[in-house]
């Protein structure tokens, strides 16, 4: 049985191997042949073929090609052309895909921002682009008229009239354009390795990071995931996440867009509708992250939870405590769990579904895929070094963080941020020889003996929490800027039953903190995931010698109030307010009767 499993293990693993290199053997940084020539080619073969689904609303790829068309034509008349940074910031529905594709045909950039954020974060986000041009749905305007901008950008609102001047119709100027091509002169001289995208993640500096990602990095990602689960023109990919991150935004819709099949978009996720419109709109594939899947499984039973047409699904964070019963209760055929960040050049996926695993690089394979696990320094937040200066690798199961190999070869680059100082944070040099660079990825793994990938935590300033990277130098400022709040420490805290980690805040404050003012104050400062869950009263905040705030006690401790002298406090999901951690409501989190 040993035998017969290896061997199974290695066929699968090396057929999905060489059908994506197969299928990658004309993606070179100065190729011309983008996602717009794909969807174009598409538009061609299947016109009537359903592109996107949406509400009620069915989009064909025809309809997709002209409506991006209109997009390419009103941004020739705006000036906006090659190299040209344009800001979207839309939630999740049909002219958000073809927004980005119509820039891209002007070989224009788009920076895909957050809409979750506000104020400062969000003013930051669009202005480290350089975008002087930002496309708004309607439902946003108000966060983007509210943010602090020195100079904002031309405002353009797709959905509504302009206010009193203050916008710009798109809609109407949509309405005007052509649906004819714009041709491939307008978008003459780009090639993959061009920036198509700004895409955001949180780093320590307490604002969002915007990392380079490229039509090449596009395309790589894209027929990684068409190599894994070959989908077909008739499948139908149900797709709940935002489109402004690469999971929910690249993966997902490369799942669609290279097969000809249909990106079913959810304006948001539901629980209470995913299996309804799974069943109602004949999903194939669903993409997910650890946090959807288990807000269903936390769900009551539902009828429409098994009998559906999902042949395979794929994402990442699919916790190993909870992966067989979630195969097991939803029916899923296929789970191919994977392992990337949008800035990073370490990826894989894991092709067998072997339980718990974000991917593998066997060891034969090292020198195409050349990602490693060296150990790890908790305290100190760095890489051990062994005498000769050098890092030392992982044994097998031993935990370290994960890092990739850096090279000029396609695939394992590294396109870096907006700045260079950010870029450089995220190397490590003098690795395994002199001179060699590999990248950071932030995560401790393990590897096993057969080359098995599996996630442990992530490291340092930056926590997960409802799927999204939480900055705790950023939730810090916000808390500093409150009055009577003289220090904090940020950190993420483990709730048992939850994917992530919860935020918690350790305060030291004064006669003018106001515990029932501070929630309102949050709500124009963060994201929702990004306001602290826990409280924490403290008399001083310790620090090092460096005067670094430490956080390794503090994460340990928790936040239990029969283990803690400092008054606690928990922001009730029902109220949104804080209310005192008692031991009793303690229990409740632990039982999971109290969900945040």
């Amino acid at each position: 049985m040993g035998l017969i499993s290896a061997v199974k293990r290695e066929a699968t693993y090396l057929g999905s191997i060489a059908r994506t290199l197969w299928l990658l053997r004309l993606v070179k940084p100065h190729s011309t042949r983008s996602i717009v020539d794909i969807v174009e080619a598409q538009a061609r073969a299947r016109p009537a073929n359903a592109a996107i689904l949406y509400q009620d609303q069915v989009m064909t790829y025809a309809q997709l090609n002209a409506r991006a068309n209109r997009y390419a034509h009103w941004a020739l008349g705006c000036g906006i052309g090659r190299g040209t940074p344009v800001a979207l910031l839309m939630e999740n529905r049909p002219d958000f895909l073809c927004a980005w594709l119509g820039m891209f045909k002007v070989g224009a950039q788009v920076a895909l921002i957050n809409t979750n954020l506000v104020g400062a974060a969000l003013s930051h986000s669009i202005n480290v682009s350089g975008a002087r041009h930002a496309i708004v749905g309607a439902e946003l305007v108000r966060n983007f008229l509210d943010a602090p901008f020195d100079a904002p950008p031309a405002l353009w609102v797709e959905g509504i009239d302009p206010l009193d001047g203050e916008v710009g119709n798109l809609t109407s100027a949509l309405a005007a354009a052509s649906e004819a091509s714009p041709g491939k002169e307008a978008r003459a001289g780009v090639t993959l390795k061009d920036r198509a995208f700004f895409i955001y993640t949180s780093g320590t500096t307490g604002l969002p990071k915007a990392a380079n990602f490229s039509h090449m990095r596009m395309l790589f990602m894209m027929t990684g995931f068409f190599g894994a689960l070959r989908p077909k023109p008739t499948d139908r990919i149900y797709d709940p996440l935002p489109l402004y991150h690469s999971t929910g935004g690249v993966c997902a819709v490369g799942l669609a867009f290279l097969s000809g099949g249909a990106l079913i978009i959810k304006r948001k996720f539901s629980v209470h509708e995913f299996w309804s419109d799974v069943h109602s709109y004949g999903a194939t594939m669903f993409e997910y992250i650890g946090e959807l899947c288990r807000y269903l499984l936390n769900a009551p039973p539902s009828p429409l939870e098994r009998g559906h047409k999902v042949r395979a699904i794929t994402g990442n964070g699919l916790r190993p405590e909870i992966w067989r019963q979630f195969q097991e209760r939803f029916a899923i055929p296929r789970i191919v769990e994977f392992y990337g960040a949008t800035e990073s050049n370490v990826s894989m996926l894991n092709y067998d579904g072997t339980v718990g695993a974000v991917g593998r690089v066997p060891d034969y394979l090292e020198w195409l895929l050349p990602s490693r696990v060296v150990r790890f320094d908790v305290e100190k937040e760095m890489p051990v070094r062994g005498p000769d200066g050098l890092c030392i690798e992982c044994e097998a199961d031993e935990v370290g963080e994960a890092i990739g190999g850096m090279s000029k070869r396609a695939g394992r680059e590294f396109e870096g941020y907006t700045t260079k100082a950010e870029s450089d944070k995220k190397m490590l040099r003098d690795v395994f020889q002199k001179g060699d660079t590999w990248f950071r990825t932030g995560d401790l793994m393990r590897r096993d003996a057969h080359g098995y990938f599996y996630f442990v935590d992530r490291i340092g300033d930056t926590f997960r929490w409802k799927g999204e990277n939480v900055s705790t130098g950023e939730v810090g400022e916000a808390l500093a800027a409150e009055p009577g709040i003289l220090e904090a420490n940020v950190y993420g805290v483990a709730v048992p039953g939850m994917d992530g980690r919860a935020g918690m805040a350790s305060l030291v404050v004064n006669g003018d903190f106001r515990l029932d003012r501070l929630p309102g104050d949050l709500r124009h400062r963060l994201a929702p995931y990004a306001r602290p869950i826990f409280l924490r009263l403290s008399p001083r905040i310790d620090v090092t010698g460096t005067f670094k705030q430490r956080k390794v006690d503090l994460v340990r401790e928790g936040f239990d109030p029969s283990a803690i002298a400092d008054p606690l406090y928990v922001m009730v999901p029902d109220s949104g307010g804080y209310e005192r951690l008692t031991p009793e409501r303690y229990s409740d989190i632990v039982a999971g009767r109290l969900k945040f």
